[in-house]
């Protein structure tokens, strides 16, 4: 039995060939992002195991029905760039790895916090040049600052007991509360109260209702001078509404690991090349701007996880047809 990766990375066939002992499944890794053009890799497999930035719309899920594919397998949680009623439509099944590593992405949160805040990454490189001058880093204490957290999930809930345990005051929107956060003190509000707090984090699914959260309106909400961070997914946030915040002044800080067009940026070096996204250029000009390459799940425990419930999946779905664990079946 065969199984297609698509945007595979050197690390992807390092802990999938590890896990792979167990089922011995022929894996075919391909660097290509999944597209109608790029289908065709497919042919012959199984199935496809696919991340954030591959595209499985309607016309890649017939090219894939048409290369005999029965599973398409996302080694993420999100699965907002799957159409699943068309996957359905075509005979394939959907799964996806529902909880990897949690904490790994509530302290990457946690990291773009910090480093925007101490101004770590200009510490840094000054030092290095022998410059020992303290102006223009100063920060603020964390300790007693108010959070707001957008979406209380697996990841929200971590990135909250991380946050209440340096003595953050934590205010959380979501669609139902969550009576264990409530218990550790988190305090549920409408978002118009949430986008009041000093840091603002975005840990929410990007759906119909989502997309474009963080917007023009939504901004003009916001406490002036807020820290945003987003390590969710890009389309949470109109970046042209987020750089016009930034340069009034209604953002102070800005601390993002997802960008709405990462896909063509994003896991691939592009130092030699002109970038003629006028938005990421724009974003990366601002010194309280931080951006990192989508890797707050990049964690060993993580990728471990992935790559081990991935495989489980497919050898349970290819046996049976079903999963023991519900909440990674979507189709």
């Amino acid at each position: 039995m065969k199984i297609a990766f698509f945007s595979a990375q050197p690390y992807d066939e390092q802990f999938f060939n590890r896990f792979n002992d167990s089922y011995g499944f022929e894996l075919a890794f391909h660097e290509e992002q999944l597209d109608e053009e790029n289908a065709a890799l497919a042919t012959g497999a199984d199935a496809v195991c696919v991340f954030v930035n591959d595209t499985v719309d309607a016309n890649v899920c017939k090219r894939l029905k048409t290369g005999n594919v029965k599973i398409v397998a996302l080694r993420c949680a999100g699965f907002n760039n799957v159409d699943l009623e068309a996957a359905k439509a075509n005979g394939l099944q959907v799964c996806r790895v529902p909880a990897y590593s949690p904490e790994a992405v509530a302290e990457h949160a946690l990291a773009l916090i910090m480093t925007l805040n101490r101004k770590t990454h200009k510490a840094y490189n000054r030092v290095r040049e022998q410059n020992f001058l303290l102006n223009g880093l100063l920060g603020f204490n964390i300790h007693g600052k108010t959070v707001g957290v957008i979406g209380t999930g697996n990841i929200g809930k971590s990135f909250c007991r991380i946050m209440t345990g340096l003595g953050c005051k934590v205010r959380a929107f979501d669609l139902i509360a969550n009576k264990d956060m409530e218990a550790i003190g988190v305090e549920y509000l409408p978002l118009v109260d949430v986008l009041q707090s000093d840091i603002i984090s975005l840990h929410c699914p990007l759906n119909e209702q989502t997309r474009h959260l963080i917007n023009e309106q939504t901004i003009a909400l916001v406490k002036k001078g807020a820290m945003l961070i987003n390590t969710g997914r890009g389309g949470l946030i109109d970046t042209k509404a987020v750089i016009a915040g930034l340069s009034s002044g209604q953002i102070g800080y800005l601390g993002i690991d997802v960008y709405e067009q990462e896909e063509h940026l994003f896991f691939r070096d592009l130092s030699s090349n002109i970038i003629r996204d006028d938005e990421i250029q724009r974003l990366m000009s601002f010194p309280n701007v931080l951006v990192t390459a989508h890797q707050a799940f990049f964690t060993g425990e993580a990728m471990e996880q992935i790559a081990s419930v991935t495989l489980n999946s497919i050898h349970q779905l290819l046996k049976s047809g079903n999963l023991n664990n519900r909440a990674a079946l979507l189709v």
